[in-house]
């Protein structure tokens, strides 16, 4: 059983920063989704199984930063710049598959966190 345990979310004010990070059971491709209400799902942020080739959304490109720890699986996302338009709840996700290209559609992950809640006030 693939277990993908987040934290990190919370609320803060538009400027400020969050850091998100999202535990595996094994090592995976990972991957960071939001959603907004009334809004699809969108993919945020992704890192291929090495580490070495990342993804952004051009909303996010130069705020926030994904990155790994693969001695400990997990996955972090550094939230910088924070603007309302970020609060969503934030979904972290891992595919199997090993690349050297970080995954970019969603059908590319195969397993899905719970879900934490990212607010940012004006």
């Amino acid at each position: 059983q693939v277990q993908l345990v987040e934290s990190g979310g919370g609320l803060v004010q538009a400027g400020g920063s969050l850091r998100l990070s999202c535990a595996a059971s094994s090592r995976y491709g990972m991957g960071w989704f939001r959603q907004a209400p009334g809004k699809e799902r969108e993919l945020v942020a992704s890192i291929n199984w090495g580490g070495g080739s990342t993804y952004y959304a051009d909303s996010v490109k130069g705020r926030f930063t994904i990155s790994r720890d693969n001695a400990k699986n997990t996955a972090y996302l550094q939230m910088d710049s924070l603007k309302p338009d970020d609060t969503a709840v934030y979904y972290c996700a891992a595919t199997r598959t090993i690349t050297s290209t970080p995954p970019s559609r969603p059908h590319e992950f195969h397993y899905w966190g719970q879900g934490t809640q990212v607010t940012v006030s004006s």
